[in-house]
């Protein structure tokens, strides 16, 4: 008899944490999935759960098994959904990530897998929400700027960004040349107060920490830029941000080698991808971003 179905039920649970989430994900009725687990328990000699007030805690065997055979029945899944006619066929995938690079790269770049029956469920937050959703499982794919623990996550480069000094034409009068002085007596316009992307910079020029404080700070780099194209200070902006208004000449970016910044897609190690969301995590990463 194959045990084949048992040890995909028995990774549900393990993942889920629950004999009734596991069972309704995997279409069938709680006892089936009890019965699951209770024949691999016999067939080991070992307790894989302990029941407890809500849903099940995995024992050191139950851990030892879901290493074992994880990356196997995931990659005969992934390679039956392949084998399907028109591959994958849609599915809700979760990704969290800046606000600004959802806007001009990610949601652009996945809209049309709408008409292939995906579902795409867009987060936004700062370096700790993101990984407090990755690490609650409550998404599947992340971006970040931060490089992940590798320990803990499965990751790929995604982009370099360049990072541009950038003000509007008619401050040249106070930024011709840069300097610390200059750029500290005209405002500056800032992501939040930590400056991030303003302290890569400001290294970069001087080779220093910056010791200024931003004139306005707002968590949202669209209206960073709006605000400089009004020739209210200057600001630092990755370079996707602003392109066409660099081209166009309604916004200056004097600084000839800028530094550049890397973005990494981030998924969790305790639970595989699923088929939708693998397939995500491969147009992301093999198309333009």
């Amino acid at each position: 008899m194959s045990h084949l179905t048992h040890l995909r039920t028995f990774l549900e649970v393990y993942r889920l944490r629950s004999m009734s989430k596991a069972a309704v994900r995997l279409g069938m009725t709680q006892p089936a999935a009890s019965q699951h687990i209770q024949s691999l328990e016999a067939l080991t000699g070992k307790p894989l759960f302990v029941r407890q007030a809500r849903g099940v805690a995995a024992t050191e065997a139950a851990d030892e098994l879901a290493r074992s055979i994880a990356p196997h029945i995931d990659g005969l899944e992934m390679k039956l959904a392949t084998l399907r006619p028109g591959g994958v066929n849609g599915g809700t995938v979760h990704i969290v990530g800046p606000s600004d690079f959802i806007h001009y790269c990610l949601a652009p770049r996945l809209a049309p897998l709408i008409q292939d029956g995906f579902s795409l469920r867009f987060h936004t937050g700062e370096k700790r929400r993101i990984y407090d959703l990755l690490d609650n499982e409550a998404v599947d794919l992340a971006v970040t700027a931060s490089v992940p623990d590798p320990h803990r996550y499965h990751y790929a480069r995604l982009l370099s960004e360049k990072l541009l000094l950038v003000y509007a034409p008619s401050l040249m009068r106070h930024l011709e040349t840069l300097t610390q002085e200059t750029l500290s007596r005209t405002p500056l316009l800032a992501f939040d107060e930590d400056l991030p992307l303003v302290r890569a910079l400001w290294l970069s020029l001087f080779n220093t920490a910056p010791d200024l404080k931003a004139a306005l700070t707002v968590p949202d780099m669209r209206i960073l830029k709006t605000l400089a194209l009004n020739a209210h200070g200057w600001t630092v902006l990755p370079d996707y941000h602003c392109h066409t208004e660099l081209a166009e000449g309604h916004l200056i970016a004097p600084q000839a080698h800028p530094p550049v910044n890397e973005l990494y897609l981030v998924w969790g190690k305790r639970r595989t991808l699923t088929p939708a969301a693998q397939h995500i995590k491969d147009v992301v990463l093999t198309g333009p971003v």
